[in-house]
């Protein structure tokens, strides 16, 4: 009978971890949701960080620009992003997350904290506009 017990602890145990999942899975969905009710779109924002005009805002671009690297009509999933008017070009990661060509290396969770990691990153210089050739 012991093995029996382990079975349903197992089984048991898995099944709860399956709902835990199920349950953070569609909470972050919900987080992620913008006001307008579309799942996982991000929110525009237009703000003074650090002394650097931030901005992001859905594009009209959407699909892969032959040729381009990461662009907010690139690969941003409809989304771009803008320091003192010039474009950063960011990525959605399949996990949600956001990186840009300034901190490709580390993932955040919004396009606002992408342009908000690129200012730091920066330090005061001036980003250039990225060739899309």
């Amino acid at each position: 009978m012991p093995e029996l017990s382990r079975r349903r602890a197992l089984t048991t145990a898995a099944a709860l971890a399956a709902t835990a999942a199920a349950t953070g899975t569609a909470a972050a969905h919900s987080a992620n949701a913008t006001p307008s009710g579309s799942p996982g779109a991000p929110d525009a924002f237009d703000e003074v960080y650090k002394g650097r005009r931030i901005q992001g805002r859905p594009s009209s671009g959407g699909g892969h620009h032959d040729g381009g690297h990461h662009g907010g009509g690139h690969h941003g999933g409809g989304f771009a992003v803008y320091v003192d008017g010039v474009e950063l070009h960011v990525m959605r990661n399949a996990d949600g997350s956001w990186i840009s060509v300034i901190s490709h290396y580390a993932p955040v969770p919004t396009p606002r904290a992408a342009a908000r990691a690129a200012v730091d990153e920066l330090q005061g210089a001036r980003l250039l506009p990225f060739p899309t050739n």
